[in-house]
């Protein structure tokens, strides 16, 4: 890392720093703990995850889960897929290509019905205490598998959230960095001052945060300013940024990620897990569909399905597929009965996911759920935190191994058990 006022560094503005800075915390640069630094791949290549969080709660049974001539849908609902007597919902029929690449969990419970609390749940894989804040998975893969030769945030969030990815007690340096527009890369990251004079404002600078230090070091210690201030040097003179530069992909791989926000969002966090960033989450919004909700699901679909059938296909085509996991996942679903509104309500009861990659077991169909929807009991159910415990095992991690919270409390990774049948042998 480049020392302040160095002379290779591209220098930049005391205002662009500060609403760069406003934006996400960029003490990502700080040295990681070696403890729990692993990489595992046969290709040499270190694991990432790529989330695809779907806010507001999917309808499983106007995506991943139909139950064609019933509970409000018609009978040619449902399309064949590449799985074998695997069945989805006529919106997603460039899914239905790739998705023998994935598998399909129809069967996750979980006891949050609330949109902020499901979403913390399905995010950390525990339940909200209010004596502290757990960190994302995101965030502890970033924390436990760090990439020393890594310039950009390694754990980085697509789109716009309500309840974003935190590092919790982890500490902030960990929180996913924000990308509101992935179509435009990151603003704020020239310099508009010359060199010599950008040189001259650091070392002045320099000066003033050493004395602030001496007299107030726990709070200099809590903003983590001069860390910052050195990270953010670090990261506008690394070549990494090219990683958030979508246009460089030729127009026909634009092009099949859809049109819009998400797609674009998607295509570039193919390029950030190419770069070598341990974990990205991409967001797509507007899924709570209490009123019209057959209607707010298509309209989702057709945004979701070619962004994530083009994903599948280019992480075959660069020889990713191996080295990073894929999820599609919600806080929640929606109710089997439609209400009086033509919407769907919160649904923990039995709701899906889709996972693949990275050495996770693809192909299979996991769990059921009752056609008429009359009984909340799925068959084979998979709790969340069991997901992340498999999850944690497949990037090498034990997942009953503690780390010592910021209150001084022993916190396993998870509380969770490994789904085996989920585990490729390796």
């Amino acid at each position: 890392m480049g020392a302040l006022g160095g002379g290779s560094l591209k220098l930049f503005g005391r205002r662009a720093f500060i609403r760069m800075a406003s934006g996400a915390t960029l003490s990502f640069l700080l040295p990681y703990p070696a403890i729990g630094a692993r990489t595992d791949r046969s290709s040499g290549r270190s694991r990432s995850l790529l989330t695809i969080w779907l806010e507001g709660g999917p309808s499983q049974l106007e995506s991943w889960d139909p139950h064609p001539g019933m509970l409000g849908l018609p009978r040619d609902f449902a399309i064949k897929t590449r799985t074998p007597e695997l069945l989805i919902s006529r919106f997603y029929p460039q899914t239905a290509d790739v998705i023998d690449s994935l598998t399909l969990i129809r069967s996750l419970v979980s006891r949050e019905g609330d949109h902020e609390r499901a979403s913390y749940y399905l995010k950390t894989g525990y339940r909200m205490d209010p004596t502290l804040i757990h960190p994302a998975l995101g965030a502890r893969l970033a924390h436990e598998i760090p990439d020393l030769n890594l310039e950009i945030p390694p754990f980085i969030s697509i789109g716009e959230w309500i309840w974003p990815a935190r590092g919790g007690f982890l500490g902030a340096r960990y929180d996913a960095f924000r990308v509101v527009d992935s179509r435009h890369g990151l603003d704020n990251v020239t310099s508009r001052a010359t060199s010599d004079r950008q040189s001259r404002r650091l070392e002045n600078l320099q000066i003033v945060e050493k004395a602030f230090s001496r007299r107030h070091h726990f709070a200099e210690s809590v903003t983590l300013h001069e860390a910052n201030t050195q990270d953010a040097l670090t990261l506008m003179s690394s070549e990494q940024l090219s990683a958030f530069q979508v246009d460089a992909e030729p127009a026909a791989i634009r092009n099949s990620f859809g049109p819009g926000e998400f797609g674009t969002g998607c295509l570039l966090a193919l390029r950030l897990v190419t770069a070598g960033v341990r974990a990205v989450e991409v967001t797509l919004s507007g899924f709570d569909s209490h009123v019209n909700n057959l209607e707010t699901q298509k309209g989702l679909a057709g945004t979701l399905d070619p962004a994530l059938a083009s994903l599948m296909t280019e992480l075959r085509a660069r020889d990713l597929y191996d080295s990073v996991v894929v999820l599609v996942i919600g806080e929640f679903g929606r109710t089997p009965q439609v209400n009086a509104l033509e919407g769907r309500d919160h649904w923990p009861h039995g709701f899906s996911c889709l996972v693949g990659g990275g050495g996770i077991q693809e192909g299979l169909v996991i769990g059921s759920t009752d056609p008429a929807g009359e009984s909340r009991e799925p068959e084979d159910p998979i709790r969340v935190n069991d997901l992340h415990a498999t999850l944690l095992t497949r990037f090498g991690l034990d997942s009953h191994q503690e780390s010592m919270t910021d209150v001084g409390r022993p916190m396993a990774f998870s509380d969770g058990t490994p789904i085996d049948r989920l585990l490729k042998l390796r």
